[in-house]
């Protein structure tokens, strides 16, 4: 009986990982601070990154994901901080620190998507899955700690208000054009975050 002939196996595609995997997201970021998410191309990507449109398939679907990867691997996460004994300082110790509002380079990788959210609900339902929804739980659990020290009124929306200091500094930067420093940040909460969410 003569062997069966060998069936040939499928070609196995390389991964891309490691260093070559920062390189195409260090070039997506180049390429979406040049011209923006709008007018980035899958293959202005490869073009930068010298790589071909097939490799970037090879690990991403789309644009989209691309993007929220390059975005995600600049990412300086938010933390918890160490409880300082109050609202005010617990804010001031996140919202002033790497990954908060005065961090330039994270504000910026805001502004290069802003168009983006409102115009790709793909994008946009990532972009507050993967970069947004990390920052809302920090904030929330610094409320939630002051709830528990006693210090918020018991009829106070924590939704509401957790966006508010972000809210109210990233709308300063974008539409009227002060830059968030470490001032802008304490005036919010003084005037606005302790008068709204304390008991007085």
């Amino acid at each position: 009986m003569s062997p069966k002939p060998s069936t040939p196996e499928a070609p196995t595609r390389p991964r891309v990982e490691g260093d070559r995997e920062q390189e195409i997201l260090d070039a997506t970021l180049g390429v979406l601070i040049d011209v923006g998410y709008d007018r980035l191309t899958m293959d202005a990507v490869a073009t930068k990154a010298k790589a071909s449109k097939a490799t970037l398939y090879r690990k991403w679907d789309g644009k989209a994901a691309l993007v929220i990867d390059a975005l995600m691997s600049q990412k300086t996460p938010l933390e918890v901080p160490q409880d300082t004994g109050s609202l005010r300082g617990d804010l001031l110790a996140v919202f002033c620190a790497p990954g908060g509002l005065t961090d330039e380079h994270q504000t910026a990788i805001l502004g290069s998507v802003i168009t983006a959210i409102g115009r790709d609900a793909e994008f946009a339902a990532a972009f507050r899955d993967r970069f947004i929804a990390p920052k809302v739980a920090v904030a929330r659990q610094i409320y939630e700690r002051a709830h528990e020290r006693g210090e918020l009124r018991e009829d106070l929306d924590l939704e509401i208000l957790s966006a508010a200091l972000p809210g109210i500094v990233l709308h300063r930067m974008f539409l009227l054009g002060d830059l968030p420093n470490t001032d802008l940040i304490a005036r919010v909460v003084d005037q606005v975050i302790i008068p709204a969410a304390t008991r007085g």
